[in-house]
């Protein structure tokens, strides 16, 4: 669904200067690791959290010199409902200040921001929040940041399938015309390509329940780095990577 973006100029790991032949157009985050970040340094997880959130807007701030036109990060997911209700709590105050914080600033940039997940679990001065910094944005053109809260792959596809079933009863849609082109209309990202590149950090090797349908064909990488020590050299390195990679989506190249 998503193609490659046209090469950009970028900056390496090792401080020189290259190029991304054809560098990947939509990058998605697993941002993992603010909680080993901060017990390691003897603070509490909240710690790295905040610190988390900083590292975002440097990431967002680097995608237009890499060539990406697509930001997609993974901030609360289904499952996380399942931390304490300390960290829980502290994490939703960090999404509440954080797009009061960012909102002028990500407009200013030329930003666009979506989110996406269920919000029905979501308190309401947060989805407030939410649909502002969706309202203040939707006129930019430039990075478009998808923010993924309350989110898991499968109860997006539940979710979906769903609003199928139901077009499906009201008439609206015929069974026999449902297939892989008919079920991503009613997916959360309808209006997004897929991504190019997932990357997920801190040295666990496994999606955790993240864009499972978008990302059937992209291309991954697990790193070690924790997210906030994540840099933007370090997206540049990926970004090259994935521009070495030979992408045939099951088809052989004669």
């Amino acid at each position: 669904m998503s193609n490659s973006a046209e090469s950009a100029t970028a900056a390496g790991g090792s401080g020189e200067t290259g190029t991304v032949p054809c560098g990947p157009r939509h990058v998605a985050i697993i941002m993992d690791g603010n909680g080993r970040w901060a017990q390691a340094r003897g603070r509490p997880r909240l710690f790295g959290h905040h610190a988390g959130a900083r590292r975002v807007r440097e990431v967002v701030e680097a995608c237009p010199d890499l060539g990406v036109k697509y930001l997609t990060i993974f901030a609360f997911s289904t499952e996380n409902w399942k931390r304490t209700q300390v960290e829980v709590a502290g994490l939703m105050s960090l999404f509440r200040r954080y797009i009061s914080k960012e909102m002028q600033a990500l407009a200013a940039r030329n930003v666009r921001v979506r989110f996406i997940g269920d919000r029905d679990r979501l308190d309401a001065k947060l989805t407030a929040l939410m649909d502002q910094l969706e309202q203040t944005t939707q006129g930019n053109d430039g990075t478009h940041l998808t923010i993924a809260l309350n989110y898991g792959g499968r109860d997006e596809v539940a979710r979906a399938t769903r609003r199928l079933a139901q077009d499906v009863a009201d008439g609206t849609l015929k069974p026999e015309d449902v297939d892989e082109e008919t079920l991503p209309k009613y997916l959360d990202t309808h209006v997004l390509p897929d991504p190019d590149l997932v990357i997920r950090t801190s040295g666990e090797a496994r999606i955790s329940n993240f864009l499972l349908w978008q990302s059937a064909y992209s291309e991954y990488e697990f790193i070690d780095t924790l997210w906030p020590d994540f840099t933007e050299d370090e997206l540049a390195r990926l970004c090259r990577n994935f521009g070495r990679r030979d992408r045939r989506f099951g088809a052989v190249k004669t």
